[in-house]
């Protein structure tokens, strides 16, 4: 791994963290099914009007059929299971449970792509989601029915994310980043929109949680796509073990206070 893709991970591993607090902020007032699709849907169109600003070519008409299964398993349904997870579980807590992702990419690569497995990357994946824990901190729970399904669900946006990030590396060959990221969550917000029609919030939610929704689209999805597919290309899905040891302990504060 080169130093730029190794900046690349460290900032993306920051920015993914902080979503797991924006997403916490802005869920209740917003609902998960529509949060998340305001969230696809604005990312979508901040992208596909950079490319045209550029004039950057976009190849998602020829791969649309892929990039609607990529956006179901990288941005529609994981998105979806991890929102409806954090009004049960804290911010911290699920970014805990999300750390299993580098576990499951390496699982998932050495089935799809045929890539080692080595101890390794087990004992990386492994140590990656103890320093999570560790530094996020814990509090007490109530384990009950609906806290077990809160888990199972961020466990389960986890494995999704180790699925799609393989299939992106598999079936988009020559695919530039920027119409990887763009497709994708265009996808995305097409699969959520009919769903998020009849979720709408009952009021117009507060100030906090619309500038939440605002840094959660801009920051945390249209630029840590870009970043997130510049290493899925450059450096493959396996590098993703390292993401969240490298992001990690920026976010140990915040989420300490999340876990209170």
């Amino acid at each position: 791994m080169s130093m730029r893709q190794l900046g690349a991970l460290l900032l993306l591993g920051a920015i993914w963290g902080a979503s797991f607090i924006f997403i916490r902020i802005a869920v209740e007032p917003f609902g998960p099914i529509f949060l998340m699709f305001v969230r696809v849907a604005l990312t979508g169109l901040i992208l596909y009007g950079y490319a045209r600003l550029r004039r950057l070519p976009l190849q998602i008409r020829e791969h649309w059929r892929k990039f609607l299964l990529l956006g179901i398993l990288g941005s529609a349904l994981p998105f979806t299971l991890i929102a409806w997870s954090e009004l049960t579980l804290t911010g911290s807590m699920a970014a805990v449970l999300n750390s299993a992702t580098p576990l499951f990419t390496g699982i998932a690569a050495a089935v799809g792509l045929g890539e080692r497995l080595t101890p390794s990357k087990l004992i990386g994946a492994v140590l990656g989601m103890l320093g999570v824990a560790v530094t996020v901190g814990g509090s007490p729970v109530t384990v009950d029915g609906r806290f077990i399904l809160a888990v199972m669900a961020s466990l389960g946006a986890a494995l999704s994310y180790a699925v799609g990030g393989v299939f992106a590396k598999r079936a988009f060959d020559g695919v530039s980043s920027l119409s990887m990221s763009t497709g994708q969550l265009v996808a995305a917000a097409f699969v959520l929109g009919p769903f998020a029609a009849v979720d709408m919030p009952p009021e117009v939610p507060p100030p906090a949680a619309v500038l939440a929704t605002l840094a959660l689209a801009v920051l945390c999805t249209a630029f840590a796509y870009r970043l997130y597919y510049y290493l899925i290309i450059s450096a493959g899905p396996d590098q993703g073990l390292d993401r969240y040891l490298a992001g990690a302990g920026v976010w140990r504060d915040l989420g300490r206070g999340l876990a209170e």
